[in-house]
């Protein structure tokens, strides 16, 4: 079974919204809304592949992030281990540059029904930070 390691960024505005990004593409979890990131490439840290993928991604560069929770998770055909950031800083507004949706969402509005299953637990870690 393959396994994947992926760096996803937790965006918080300065009115305590989070920023989720609706998941394009073919697959079980298309229309599905997720957390941005990406595979953490051979020579990468998780710090520099979350950077290139929120680049990729959502066109900003960060300037502030922390690590927030990590965790693995096994689908039908692979496992992901998939290590959280908080972004609290970056330049520029995101926007979808690979043509998906963004929303910014209340940390309490979140909807862990949404959100890819992988997502879930860290809905309920950012719910119990208030």
């Amino acid at each position: 079974m393959n396994h994947f390691n992926v760096a996803a960024g937790i965006l918080c505005d300065s009115d305590g919204r989070i920023l989720i990004a609706e998941r394009l593409g073919g697959g079980p979890f298309h229309g599905l809304w997720e957390f941005p990131g990406g595979k953490i490439g051979a020579n990468e840290s998780s710090v520099q592949a979350l950077s290139r993928e929120l680049a990729e991604e959502l066109g900003i560069e960060i300037t502030t992030c922390a690590p927030f929770m990590n965790l693995r998770h096994e689908y039908d055909d692979r496992i992901v281990t998939i290590e959280f950031f908080i972004v609290s800083d970056w330049n520029s507004d995101p926007v979808g540059r690979e043509g998906q949706a963004l929303r910014w969402v209340p940390r309490e509005r979140l909807d862990a029904e949404e959100l890819l299953p992988a997502d879930v637990p860290v809905v309920d870690a950012l719910k119990q930070q208030h």
